[in-house]
């Protein structure tokens, strides 16, 4: 195989994104350039649907979060009727940040400049010392795409949202409504900033070839992820039958009980990529826990049993979800720069569920804890080393083809960004 060409001889990102081939790892200006992490904003996360929250955040009318995508702030608030809206973060006067808190509750939401005042509804409801003739009705805040799923939070930045986000929705409901997010609450939340460049965060999930760093994760996780049985090392082959065993013993449960389980996989072939499965989980099989038992006593639903394992969703471009009996977890990358990534880890628990009498919230957050300490150093080292004249893209194994299809579905977004504006000119 020749080598690639120095990304250093290719001048523009349209020439870099045209020649990536397939099953290899992209070029180095991809990671750590400031052109590809505005293009990665415009043409990504600007255009497409992204999870932000869980409705347990937003409990109460007037409960809001803030989100920072690049140069955009966004305010999604639970509004009067209960509704979860979005607005963006900029007041219809002379521009101000309105609100500077990552969280909160408003009865109103009020410009700190010169106190223009909007419902939670986005309507201008107050505006001192205005002209005769002034119509507080065209001035109301400029709305941003929101939506849920089964208790998830989505918005879209883009003025024309990808329309097949309702058929999306539609095949991955009946997998996460039993689980009753919706009505749940925060158990807790986590920040942590990787640093490394978010599509390195986003790679190193959608693969377990590393697994074997994850320890606490091995547990109570069958690690064979993205191997197909002829691949199985000797060393999983014991996780392997085991798996097996449990995997048929789980099907049973989740047939009698009327939960979908079947792996749906559509992370390229769309502009939504996503991927839903419920699958067993290792030792109890109840949760991610050292020991794979409940880790609260009180369950998201009523279910008949704990032993569940996991149901775990991809979504592209940012987000990954577990959902089990007891708890769910979500999680979410946010790019911050070329070289540092947000992930938040929410953990979501049944809403009247009492910690220190149905959980502990250390056995519940263990697992994932140290599994994003581990993540975050392997995504540091991974921008490091990508970051080094001597870097050439390297070639995917059979184990990461989902990372491989995440990488497929990125440069395919970016093709067709670049093509629209081409069209535009």
């Amino acid at each position: 195989m020749n080598p690639v060409t120095p990304a250093a001889e290719v001048r523009s990102p349209a020439d870099l994104i045209a020649r990536r081939p397939l099953g290899q790892s992209l070029e180095a200006p991809f990671y750590v350039s400031e052109e590809f992490f505005g293009l990665d904003i415009e043409a990504v996360f600007a255009r497409h649907w992204l999870f932000v929250a869980a409705e347990a955040e937003l409990p109460e009318p007037g409960d809001y979060v803030t989100v920072t995508i690049g140069p955009y702030s966004v305010i999604v608030v639970r509004d009067d009727d209960e509704d979860v809206r979005a607005f963006h973060n900029v007041c219809r006067h002379r521009g101000a940040r309105i609100l500077n808190e990552e969280r909160g509750s408003v009865g109103n939401i009020v410009c700190g400049y010169h106190r223009w005042t909007y419902g939670v509804d986005g309507r201008l409801l107050h505006a001192e010392s205005q002209v005769p003739g002034f119509d507080p009705k065209c001035f109301s805040l400029r709305s941003v795409h929101a939506r849920t799923v089964a208790g998830l939070v989505f918005i879209c930045l883009a003025e024309t949202p990808p329309d097949d986000f309702d058929e999306v929705a539609a095949r991955v409901e009946p997998y996460l409504a039993p689980h009753n997010l919706a009505k749940a609450k925060v158990a807790t939340q986590i920040d942590l900033v990787e640093n490394g460049n978010w599509k390195l965060t986003l790679e190193n999930n959608r693969e377990c070839y590393h697994c074997t760093g994850h320890p606490e994760l091995q547990a109570c996780y069958f690690p064979i992820y993205g191997y197909q049985e002829q691949d199985i090392p000797p060393a999983l082959r014991p996780a392997y039958e085991r798996f097996q065993r449990a995997d048929a013993d789980a099907r049973r449960t989740y047939e009698s009980l009327g939960l979908p389980y079947a792996a749906i996989e559509e992370l390229d072939t769309r502009t939504t990529g996503f991927r839903i499965q419920r699958e067993p989980l290792d030792q109890a099989g109840e949760s991610y826990t050292p020991d794979g038992t409940a880790a609260c006593k009180r369950l998201l639903a009523d279910f008949p049993t704990a032993r569940l394992g996991r149901l775990s969703m991809h979504l592209q471009p940012n987000s990954w979800f577990h959902v089990m009996a007891d708890h769910a977890i979500t999680f979410t990358a946010v790019p911050l720069s070329p070289d540092r990534t947000l992930v938040r880890t929410t953990w979501l628990v049944h809403a009247d569920a009492v910690e220190g009498i149905d959980y502990d919230l250390d056995t519940l957050t263990k697992v994932w804890k140290a599994t994003n300490d581990q993540d975050a150093a392997f995504v540091a080292r991974a921008h490091q080393g990508i970051s080094s004249p001597a870097y050439l893209p390297g070639p995917y194994g059979p184990t990461e083809e989902d990372v491989e299809a995440f990488v497929n579905w990125y440069v395919t977004r970016l093709k067709a960004h670049l093509s629209h504006l081409e069209r535009q000119r």
